[in-house]
């Protein structure tokens, strides 16, 4: 369980998912998680942190009471990334004022 926190702390979310996907029991998380290969694979190029958080949270049971907070978390975090880079944008030279 610590290659994921390395992961994330080198390299993001979506290389630190990938690592986790190779050891097994980042890979039985997965199983527990994902019915599918199609959404985990989704979440990491769209929404990695919440996709973290569902895999971390999410057992045989699925995602249930506080278990919704963590998720909710990783979603508010990949809001903020993204809503974050759109600000920063217009901070690079050159970039025009009129742009979106």
């Amino acid at each position: 369980m610590c290659c994921l926190p390395l992961g994330l702390l080198l390299f993001g979310p979506r290389i630190g998912l990938v690592i986790f996907w190779l050891f097994p029991v980042g890979r039985s998380l997965f199983d527990y998680a994902f019915k599918s290969l199609i959404w985990p694979i989704l979440g990491v190029i769209f929404l990695p942190w919440t996709t973290i958080m569902w895999t971390i949270f999410a057992g045989p049971n699925g995602i249930a009471g506080f278990d919704w907070v963590w998720v909710g978390l990783g979603l508010v975090i990949d809001i903020a990334v993204y809503s974050g880079s759109v600000f920063k944008r217009k901070s690079i030279p050159g970039y025009p004022n009129s742009a979106p």
